[in-house]
C-alpha cells in the first residue's frame, strides 16, 4: 500500500536583511568542514561519498590547534569540503568529537573581517575565536562565531589585490 505524504505549509524565510547584514553582499561560501578523528582514515570514504578529490595535502596549523585537509568537488559549481581533525586533546575539535562527529562549520570568505565579526556580535552571536592567521589559506586571517542557535561559523578574510 502507498501512502502519500501530507505537505507541511513551509516556514517562513528569514529576512533577507538578517543574511546581508551579517555577510555585507560579498559574503560567498567558501568551504564546509566536518570533524573527524583522522583525515586519512576518513579521506577515502568520504572522497567518493562527497564525489571529491583530495590531492593528499594535510596542513598543520598549531594556532588553531588542527590538521586540515580539502576536498575538490567534481562538480565546481559546489563548495570545496573540510576535513578537520585535531592536533591533541587540547584541540577546540577534541571537545567536538567527544560529543559527535560530522558538520563542524561553514565558512564564509568576507571582504572585511572586521565588519563581519561587528554585524555577528550585533546580531547576538559570540565571537568563539578573534582574527588569526591561518596557516592552510597562505596567512589569512579567519575568525570563528557561533549562532544563537549554535552554528558555528569561520569567516576567512577575502585576499586584497593591491596595486
Amino acid at each position: 500500500m502507498t501512502r502519500s505524504l501530507e505537505q507541511k505549509p513551509a516556514a517562513d524565510p528569514a529576512p533577507a536583511g538578517n543574511v546581508e547584514s551579517l555577510l555585507g553582499t560579498n559574503g560567498v561560501i567558501h568551504h564546509i568542514g566536518f570533524a573527524v578523528a583522522s583525515i586519512s582514515a576518513a579521506a577515502e570514504e568520504f572522497s567518493l561519498c562527497m564525489s571529491a578529490r583530495w590531492d593528499g595535502r594535510i596542513f598543520h596549523d598549531p594556532l588553531q590547534r588542527v590538521r586540515v585537509a580539502f576536498f575538490t568537488p567534481a562538480d565546481l559549481g559546489n563548495p570545496v569540503f573540510e576535513l578537520v581533525e585535531p592536533a591533541g586533546e587540547t584541540s577546540p575539535v577534541s571537545r567536538f568529537l567527544a560529543k559527535r562527529a560530522g558538520l563542524h562549520h561553514v565558512c564564509y570568505e568576507v571582504d572585511n573581517l572586521e565588519t563581519a565579526l561587528g554585524a555577528a556580535l550585533a546580531a547576538g552571536w559570540v565571537v568563539v575565536s578573534d582574527p588569526k592567521p591561518a596557516v592552510a589559506f597562505a596567512g589569512r586571517r579567519i575568525a570563528w562565531v557561533c549562532s544563537k542557535h549554535f552554528l558555528l561559523i569561520e569567516f576567512l578574510e577575502r585576499r586584497t589585490i593591491r596595486a
